[in-house]
This record gives C-alpha cells, sequence and structure tokens, in this order.
C-alpha cells in the first residue's frame, strides 16, 4: 500500500501496522527478476517495450523490472511513470491528491505498454491506469506486471506478470516494496 493510498483511506489518514513478513527483499528482488524474464519470453524480446509504474508504489517495481532487463538482454527500456489520480472512479469518495506526476517520454503508439503496479485489489486503479494510457496514445497492446496479487476484484482485469499470489481478507493491508512484502492491517 503505497504512502499517498494510506493517507487517502478514510478517515483521511492511518498508519499501516505490519503482522507478518510474506516476502524478504531478497525474495521481491527473485519475483522481480522473474517477472523481467517472463516480460522478455513472452514478447519475444523488448522490440517497443515500454514500461510504465503506477504512482506512487509502482514506479520502484517498473525501475526494478527496467535494470533487470538490462541485465537479460543488455538493451534499456523505456520507463514512465502515471499518475491516474484523476481518472479514478471514486473521485467524488476520496480527496484527489495529484501530487505525484505522470512522466511519460515515449509515443505510446504501436508499443507494447506494460503497466506496473505493486498490489492489485479490486483492479480500480487499473482500469483508471488503461484510461489515461488510451488517452496518450494508441498502443499495439497493453499487459499488468504487479508484484501482488491479493484478489477482491471488482473488475475484469487480470495481470499478465505476477510477483506473489496472496490471498488476502478484505479488510487487511498488504504493503509491498523493495524491501519486502508485509501484510497487516491499516490503524485509523
Amino acid at each position: 500500500m503505497a504512502e499517498r493510498e494510506r493517507r487517502r483511506t478514510p478517515p483521511y489518514g492511518g498508519v499501516f501496522v505490519p503482522r507478518s513478513l510474506v516476502l524478504d527483499a531478497e525474495s521481491v528482488g527473485r519475483a522481480v527478476r522473474r517477472m523481467a524474464h517472463e516480460i522478455v519470453e513472452a514478447n519475444k524480446g523488448l522490440d517497443d517495450l515500454v514500461l510504465i509504474g503506477l504512482q506512487t508504489g509502482g514506479v520502484p517495481f517498473a525501475e526494478a523490472i527496467a535494470t533487470a532487463l538490462v541485465e537479460i538482454e543488455s538493451i534499456s527500456v523505456p520507463t514512465g511513470k502515471l499518475d491516474v489520480a484523476f481518472y479514478r472512479d471514486d473521485i467524488n469518495l476520496r480527496p484527489v491528491l495529484p501530487e505525484a506526476v505522470t512522466e511519460i517520454d515515449v509515443d505510446l503508439n504501436r508499443k507494447i505498454v506494460v503497466l506496473v503496479d505493486d498490489v492489485l485489489f479490486t483492479g480500480r486503479t487499473i482500469r483508471a491506469a488503461l484510461d489515461a494510457i488510451i488517452d496518450r496514445g494508441r498502443p499495439r497492446a497493453i499487459q499488468l506486471a504487479v508484484m501482488v496479487d491479493r484478489g477482491h476484484r471488482e473488475l475484469p482485469i487480470r495481470p499478465d506478470y505476477v510477483g506473489k499470489n496472496l490471498p488476502t481478507r478484505r479488510n487487511e493491508a498488504v504493503n509491498a516494496t523493495l524491501d519486502g512484502v508485509e501484510l497487516g492491517e491499516v490503524e485509523r
């Protein structure tokens, strides 16, 4: 759970309290490298590939995948950042905190865009990201890589690359960073 999302949790604040460590930093690194290998294999290389990290939690994972792709294929892949705050369908239910920037310095037309996020939950952030990407061009394909898929989907969205499937209860929270993946609760 990214810091910005914690601050948006009613009553517009909360502290993540970890209960258990699911993956340590070394395990997260292995999962990132595995996802990078899967991206290369699924796309038969890296031609026309662009990585887009979703602000705020997905950006470090997109950068880590980009680094792993350089180690695997010796090719640097364009990487961008996307803030979907104004594309969310709950914009009237939660305060908008558009402090994160969108930086996409490459034409997305006819590219293979891999959206990268830390945790996939209901799918609504990804729906917003799809709208935001389509507003910027017409990619040949859009794929999804997430560090943690925790279930509870409300929309028909499925990741192409997953670091860890982690079944959770709806009231639990997941904190996924390059330092590890923790399961816990947000105390208000």
